[in-house]
């Protein structure tokens, strides 16, 4: 199994993530393909510019997929770990989504688990 390790600081989003994993039918595909519930909100990471690099070989990878409901974009998901904590990547598929950002999703709040506040460093491992 391929794995990528992504470092960056985190940050605090505006609440996008939050709205899209509490809509019924974002929640319902990934409780039926990671066989989690998502906490409703995503731990935003601002990657180094050299896992901005590394990050665009999920561009190729294969992903699961949340297929979207009319005025929604479909999303691409990507199993990982924060240490040994499961997770996942949640790549919105809108054209200007920057290629320096991750959205980590969780069957429970991240920072809260973690202990992370904006500005501190995380290491994410993808699994392909």
């Amino acid at each position: 199994m391929k794995r990528i390790n992504l470092n960056g600081t985190v940050f605090h989003g505006q609440g996008e993530g939050k709205k899209f994993l509490e809509l019924p039918w974002v929640k319902r595909q990934i409780e039926e393909k990671l066989g989690f519930t998502p906490y409703p909100g995503t731990l935003n990471i601002l990657l180094s510019e050299e896992s901005a690099k590394r990050r665009k070989l999920l561009e190729t990878a294969h992903s699961i997929k949340v297929c979207h409901a009319e005025g929604y974009c479909n999303g691409a998901i990507y199993q990982a770990f924060i240490g040994d904590l499961k997770c996942a990547i949640l790549i919105p598929e809108v054209k200007d989504y920057p290629k320096n950002v991750l959205e980590v999703i969780a069957p429970e709040n991240l920072r809260a688990q973690l202990k992370v506040k904006d500005g501190d460093e995380i290491a994410v491992t993808v699994t392909l």
